[in-house]
Formats: structure tokens, sequence, C-alpha cells
């Protein structure tokens, strides 16, 4: 659970060399860096009010919902420009122009507190948290919204980016943006942590970031960033309420005026979703909503000024649920390798409730082929990594949130993934080593490969974590199948019985189709 940890000047994100890595940021391992810049239904907002000042108190979205104090809120007044552009580091850059989206880089700027635990941290989350010192900031916001004003949703999904490999990374941007594109959702990519913005101790040292990896973007691009400052990871927190204070007000949005915020993050920024929801979202009710995305069995710790947030030292911290007493719903997805190992999130399983539902997704890793991107290819684990179907999942994840925030229609209960008992708890399989109970789709179900968060031979932490794609030989093949059209056609019906289980969305079903191969089959 977080707590203060005093860790010298630089702070505290040790290298995991011998310990196998925490939840790093998956897609940035061997990350491509790209500078990406840019140039669904809805209706259009408003025009906003200035982009800096106090945001005013009001009740969330919905009806029903305690009221939201006031506080301050990041001045995003001022665009970056200069130098090589946007920078961020992803599997896949983004493709914006496509998908009718317009991309702007501003700097926040603000005084933020840090915070001080009162009393015990325990595993029911109920913490309490006051503010400590106060620090000036100067830190990156990527916004990414439809250029025509009229698509917009009025949702905005608040991403904490991810800096486990040393670089500000948009996982979630990654994982689910045809689902932000089609709905005509906004996203808001917020540099929160220190390494990010002006860099340090490397928490997963990777090869293939170019020499860029912990360097932070003052140092990538001083033309664009030199005037970045950040305080620190306690501070960080209290950053991202103030970005989104700002943004609900419609700062930075191009006049559109957002009707709900949601807080989004995987892996480390999962982590740290965990601590803001327990410890912070009591006191700011910034959020309406969470989607958090491969967290493990604790929170992020809170630090000193000057100091980065040290999750290794967390990861066998006591298990912390997510507190049940506030009324922003939570959505958790899981992944299966999340559940054990190094994340062992399995610790930190709680009942689903009336403002939490907890999907594991079978057949599934926290650094699959989608979030490595084309750096997957070059990745050596000993065994194909995990191509399995988490974003179609995820994607479905983000609209059953939507609609819980806007209709007050709950998701769709999920199975657990069966995880045997012992000193070491392990997921159950099958003959095939597939994955017992979760959330079934039809790569799992209908397999032409063994999709596992299980990892190959190579122990390294990255491939720990990408899992593996074992493909059946041609006699387990023939075993299964009888032609196919036979497995094309028990593919479509798992397919169809994973939208109606609202696991899987209309909109997608196309391209799960398309990810079948009946070329394998033996004739």
């Amino acid at each position: 659970m977080p707590h203060r940890r005093r860790s010298g000047r630089h702070g505290g994100n040790r290298a995991l060399t011998a310990t196998p890595a925490l939840g790093l940021v998956l897609a940035l391992i061997l990350a491509l860096l790209s500078a990406c810049s840019g140039d669904g239904e809805g209706t259009s907002g408003s025009a906003a009010p200035a982009d800096a000042g106090t945001a005013g108190a009001g009740p969330s979205a919905g009806s029903g919902r305690s009221a939201r104090p006031a506080g301050p809120a990041a001045d995003l007044a001022t665009e970056l420009s200069g130098g090589n552009g946007p920078f961020t580091a992803a599997g896949t850059p983004a493709d914006l122009g496509s998908a009718g989206y317009t991309q702007r880089e501003v700097a926040a700027t603000g005084t933020a507190s840090s915070y001080r635990a009162v009393g015990a941290l325990g595993a029911d989350g109920r913490w309490t948290f006051a503010p400590d010192t106060s620090a000036p900031y100067r830190t990156r916001v990527l916004v990414r919204r439809p250029t025509a004003a009229e698509r917009f949703s009025g949702t905005v999904i608040v991403e904490w980016l991810n800096v486990s490999v040393g670089l500000d990374s948009d996982a979630e941007w990654t994982t689910l943006h045809e689902e932000i594109t089609r709905r005509g959702d906004v996203w808001v990519g917020v540099s929160a942590q220190r390494i990010g913005v002006q860099g340090g101790p490397v928490l997963v040292p990777v090869t293939g970031a170019a020499g860029l990896a912990g360097k932070g973007l003052t140092t990538i691009d001083p033309a664009r960033y030199s005037t970045l400052n950040h305080p620190g990871d306690g501070f960080s927190y209290d950053i991202l309420t103030q970005v989104a204070r700002a943004v609900r007000s419609g700062a930075g949005l191009d006049g559109l005026r957002p009707q709900r915020l949601i807080a989004a993050g995987e892996s480390q920024s999962a982590y740290a979703l965990v601590t803001y929801h327990n410890g912070v979202q009591p006191l700011t009710r910034a959020f309406d909503g969470f989607l958090v995305h491969s967290r493990g069995a604790t929170g992020l710790g809170l630090v000193g000024p000057g100091e980065n947030a040290d999750l290794v030292s967390v990861l066998n911290d006591t298990p912390t649920i997510f507190r049940t007493d506030l009324d922003a719903p939570v959505l958790d997805v899981q992944t299966e390798s999340d559940l054990t190992g190094v994340l062992n999130s399995a610790r930190a399983r709680q009942p689903d409730n009336p403002h939490l539902r907890l999907w594991e997704v079978a057949g599934t890793a926290h650094a699959d082929t989608r979030l490595l991107g084309p750096a997957a290819a070059v990745l050596d684990c000993g065994v194909p990594i995990n191509n399995g179907p988490l974003h179609f999942v995820a994607k479905a994840a983000l609209r059953a949130l939507t609609v819980w925030l806007t209709t007050g229609a709950q998701p769709p209960v999920a199975p657990r993934i069966e995880v045997a008992a012992g000193s070491e708890p392990h997921i159950t399989r099958d003959a095939d080593g597939i994955a017992v109970g979760g959330i079934r789709t039809p790569p799992v179900d209908v397999p032409v490969s063994a999709l596992s968060g299980a990892g190959g031979p190579n122990t390294s932490t990255i491939c720990a974590l990408a899992g593996s794609s074992r493909p059946f030989t041609s006699s387990r093949l023939g075993e299964l199948y009888s032609s196919a059209a036979d497995y094309r056609h028990r593919y479509d019906e798992s397919a169809k019985s994973a939208v109606n289980s609202g696991f899987i969305l209309t909109a997608d079903l196309e391209s799960l189709r398309k990810a079948t191969d009946t070329t394998v089959i033996p004739s």
C-alpha cells in the first residue's frame, strides 16, 4: 500500500534486473519512438471559459452523485511548439488524420500539493489523505479530439501516461483508439510522473530505446520542452486532478464542453489510479469513472519532493482493494498474466458491487502484440508472444463504463479466471494449456493456438509479461475441427456469444472475424 519513502536525492525507481519486472508500460519495451503530431456520435460542446482558474463546485455527471468540491485548476493556455513535434513512445504511432482527429500539445501549469497518509492505509482501501507540501509545476498535456466539433460525444478519457521504461507511453490510447475515435470521445494524455518530463532512474532497462529512456522530455527535445518542470511524483496525483478540473471546464478543448471524465491508466499507471481512487478521489471527486487496466495487488506509493515513485518497493505490500464507499464506478480490466507472477493482482480480488466490475480476460497478456506493435517482431522470447483479444474486450469495457455513467445500466458480471491456491498460486489450465474461466472469446474457445499469459523459455522481464501464442500441431487441429468450414462456423458462433454477453462490441465483430486463419486447418 502507498506510504512515504525517502530514497535519496533522485528518488526511488530501482531497476528491475534480478527481480522480475513489474507492470511496465507494455507498449514501450522495445517501443518505436515516434514523434506524432495532429496537423462516434455526440453533441458539440458550448463555448469554453478561459484556460485557467478555479473549477467550480457542482454535481458529477449523472444524477444523485455527491457535490464536487471547488479547487485549483491547471492553466492550459500555452501551446507547446517547435522542436520535433509532440513526443510519445508508442508501439504504433497514432494515425489521427484518417480518424478525423486533431492533436494539440499544451503546457499544464500551476501549484500542486503532495499528500500524506492520515492513519493506517488498510486493505479495504478506505484511506485518508491530507495535503502536505506544495510546489509549482509545468508539465505536458496531449489532447486528441474530433476535428468536427459536432462529433464530440461528451466523454473525455484522461490517461495517466505510463513511464515504466523511462518514456511517456500512451498505452490506453493504443488499446482503445478505435472505440475512442468512432464514438467521438476526447482523449487527454497527462505527463503525470517526473521521469517522463525530466528523466531519472529507469524501472525496466531495455534495449532498443535509442538511448532516450530515462532522459525525459526536457532532454529529448529541449527546443520544445525545456521550460517543463516536474516537482516529483508525490505531486502527480494533484497534477492529474488539476488537469481534470481544467478539462472539465473546457480548457484546452477548443470550445468543447465535457459531460463526463473517465480516468484511465495501464500497468504502473493503474497502480497510481488505485492510490488516486482510494485516497484522492474522496477529496476531489474529479472523475466520474475509472477505467483501470492491468493493476497489481497494491497501489503506487507516496513520495517526497523531487522523488520518483518506487514501484518495486510496493510490489509485496499489503494487497489493496478499491474502496467501496464512493459513487464513481470502476471497471477493472485484468489480463491473465496480471493475476499471478509479479503483479499478482489475484491477491487484491474483490466481489463486484454496485460501483465495481472486475473483468479478467482469459488468453491475454500484460504486454501483447497489440501494445508492442512492430517491435513485437524483434522480441525473442523463445515462442511467439501473445496476440490475444484483450483490446477487443477493453473497448467493450470502455463502452460499458460510458453507458454506466450515462444511463446507470451496469456492465455485465464476468466470470473469474480459475486460480489454484497454494504457496505459489497458479492459473488452472485445460489440456491445451488454455486458462479455465474468465471472459471467453473466439480465439480462446475456438483456438488454433494456445493463447496464454504464461511466457516462453526466455525469462526476461518483458518476455514474462508478453505471454505466449503456441500454435497447435496439425494433428491437434484435425482432432478439434472436421474442416475449415467447421472451424469458421464454430468461431462465428463463439463471436456472436461474446457479443451477446457484452464482452465484445458489434462494431468489432468484423475485425474479430478477420483474425481467423482457416488455412491452418488440415483438409
